[in-house]
């Protein structure tokens, strides 16, 4: 990695450390940063392209978010114990998501959430085995990336991984 991939790379830590729970209930995956270098779900002045956010928010917190307001969001997701990591710490760059699983689980282990949404089919298909082999609770539903037309796919299957632990809390989550 380049000394300017790195400085990108801690710049996105340290806005995403900002809003770590001190106790996390609910991580979410997603495939990898944007590679735009102005936008990502934890910097707070995205001026375009912020699905991901707008759609977590909707679900999660029930509002409609505004540019200005996603500090005050990004506040509640905290307090609610919702974090987002990404499964490929640097934009995609053609390899293979495999290769970054061992480094999530480990990432996974250490954040020790009490469940894990999977976001993207990419995601799920690379990481779900492997995590429910480091015996965690990941949730067993495909959530498309809320884009490209699948917003509404996204606000149902969500909506589901998000009530399946509300509804249940002893349930299992492994492989049925």
């Amino acid at each position: 990695m380049t000394s300017s991939a790195d400085s990108v790379l801690q710049c996105r830590r340290q806005a995403a450390a900002r809003y770590q729970p001190v106790e996390i209930d609910m991580l979410l995956v997603a495939e990898a940063p944007p590679k735009a270098l102005d936008r990502y779900f934890y910097f707070e002045d995205v001026r375009e392209q912020d699905s991901l956010f707008r759609y977590v928010c909707r679900v999660l917190l029930g509002r409609e978010p505004t540019r200005a307001g996603k500090r005050a969001l990004l506040d509640q997701l905290r307090d609610r114990g919702v974090f987002l990591i990404d499964l490929k710490e640097t934009p995609i760059d053609g390899t293979p998501l495999a290769k970054d699983v061992p480094s999530l689980v480990e990432r996974c282990r250490a954040l020790k959430p009490r469940r894990i949404v999977l976001i993207k089919a990419t995601v799920f298909d690379a990481a779900y085995r492997a995590l429910v082999d480091a015996g965690l609770a990941v949730e067993d539903i495909r959530i498309p990336f809320p884009g490209s037309g699948r917003q509404l796919q996204f606000v149902e299957a969500f909506g589901r991984a998000v009530r399946g632990r509300e509804t249940d809390p002893g349930r299992d989550s492994s492989p049925r």
